[in-house]
């Protein structure tokens, strides 16, 4: 029930994020046909462009995070046993909690500090802004959480226990040297590139 809402949370931030990249086109691109052909333009076009961005960034990290694309390096928790693992996310769970809630106490201050000033072209609050670290905050938060209460009730397997991959490369490297040592004679045509 959970990993349903958060599946449809997270489509609903896959379809916010390419409306924000659609309007941020159309705006920027826009902008460059008025200035370059009309010798005229969006006034708002810079500011919107800008905040969507910023609010794209960061509700692209929360989907993300949900599916564990992060970057990061697995150089040495990938060769350390079950129980090892386990340690590793823990911890890195807890100081990324950690982390989380400073970036959550930071963006709600300047969110609450800059909501009554105007921003200079749109007129809007500037608390629109610092409300995409609030959210992100409160999102990543959550799906940290969860990923640590599923650990710590024995729920993840051995393979969800290193959550990034350096590169999907030496992912499909790792992959194919385990074929290799199985002795599979065949290639999986699946794992190989066109």
């Amino acid at each position: 029930m959970i990993d349903a809402a958060i599946d449809r949370l997270c489509r609903a931030i896959d379809l916010l994020i390419a409306a924000a990249l659609a309007v941020m086109v159309v705006l920027v691109f826009g902008n460059v046909v008025l200035r370059y052909a009309f010798n005229s333009g969006i006034a708002v076009s810079e500011e919107v462009s800008r905040w969507l961005f910023v609010w794209l960034c960061f509700l692209g990290a929360v989907a993300a995070m949900k599916d564990g694309a992060h970057l990061g390096t697995d150089m040495l928790v990938s060769r350390l046993p079950v129980a090892g693992k386990k340690v590793c996310m823990v911890l890195g769970h807890l100081l990324m909690l950690y982390l989380t809630w400073l970036f959550l106490q930071g963006s709600w201050q300047q969110a609450r500090i800059n909501l009554d000033v105007a921003a200079p072209v749109t007129g809007a609050s500037t608390a629109i802004f610092y409300a995409s670290g609030v959210v992100f905050s409160v999102c990543a938060g959550v799906l940290l959480l969860l990923q640590l209460t599923r650990l710590l009730s024995g729920k993840l397997g051995e393979n969800d226990l290193v959550m990034v991959k350096e590169s999907e490369e030496q992912a499909e490297l790792e992959a194919l040297q385990a074929d290799l040592a199985r002795g599979d004679t065949q290639l999986d045509p699946s794992r190989t590139r066109p």
